[in-house]
């Protein structure tokens, strides 16, 4: 009897596995035509638009974009958008969650609820009356007009409250007793056990903020002010037709520095969801 279970197990197992398996290859299957289509000529693409392997393999499209369209000025930018956004979030969000969370002052519950409200708001609604206080500052076409609307999350502020609420009082009580400040006690005793959720938060805030379009369209006027999907969008696409071989290959180059990041930091995200689902 025993026997019998253990091979009903293992073959329910291997049927769980075998199962994982094929949906993991069908996600991934548009990768592997994205990646290898960006070896292909643009005649090959065309001619066989449903072709996997490239039957003349060629580095053509990339070398364009690394000597034609300016690649690396691109890259920069989206680099120090994305890095100056992720550091502010992971500051200020972590400074108001643990406001929210540890200290006692009036209207705290109707700051946390303003939040929560923030949370319904759809970015397009907020999309023309920040383009006009961006304009009238006169910061259009700088870098301070693509970071400072993205430099906090009202999500990342509910995230970092919500983990921060369950760091035991009597913890930053004995620090308070020991006479450390609470700008202390945020960067010595609270940032360290915080590990999980700012990993998460720094994924997310890097992943929305490398791919943000529309607002790097319209808030960068020049060209030397482009991010990657901007200029992605821009120069794939010719007089006539969209030249199918650079928007492949533009496409691996945006999304590679996303799957670096969230492989470096996967155990993190892992574990801060594992906590959650615990609380």
């Amino acid at each position: 009897m025993r026997q019998t279970l253990d091979r009903l197990w293992a073959r329910r197992r291997l049927l769980t596995y075998l199962g994982l398996l094929i949906a993991v290859l069908i996600t991934l299957l548009p990768f592997m035509w994205m990646l290898l289509g960006s070896f292909k000529s643009e005649g090959e693409i065309l001619r066989d638009p449903s072709g996997f392997w490239p039957q003349h393999p060629t580095l053509g499209n990339y070398s364009t974009w690394f000597t034609q369209l300016h690649l690396g000025q691109f890259f920069l930018n989206s680099l120090i958008v994305a890095m100056v956004t992720v550091i502010g979030n992971l500051l200020f969000c972590s400074m108001v969650g643990y406001a929210l969370a540890k200290f006692h002052f009036g209207g705290k519950r109707l700051v946390f609820a303003l939040v929560m409200i923030t949370l319904m708001v759809p970015g397009v609604v907020t999309f023309v009356p920040l383009f006009v206080l961006v304009t009238k500052l006169g910061m259009a076409n700088t870098y301070a007009a693509l970071i400072l609307p993205f430099l906090t999350s009202p999500m990342g502020v509910f995230m970092m409250r919500q983990f921060i609420s369950g760091i035991p009082d009597t913890l930053l009580e004995a620090a308070r007793i020991d006479g450390a400040g609470e700008l202390r006690i945020w960067a010595r005793i609270v940032m360290p056990l915080c590990g999980p959720p700012l990993a998460t938060l720094g994924i997310l805030t890097f992943l929305g903020s490398w791919n943000n379009f529309l607002w790097p369209l319209v808030a960068a006027q020049s060209q030397d002010m482009y991010t990657l999907p901007v200029a992605l969008s821009l120069y794939s696409t010719g007089q006539v037709a969209t030249q199918y071989g650079l928007l492949l290959a533009g496409s691996v180059l945006v999304i590679a520095p996303i799957v670096l990041v969230f492989v470096s930091l996967q155990r993190y995200f892992t574990q801060s969801i594992a906590t959650v689902g615990v609380r």
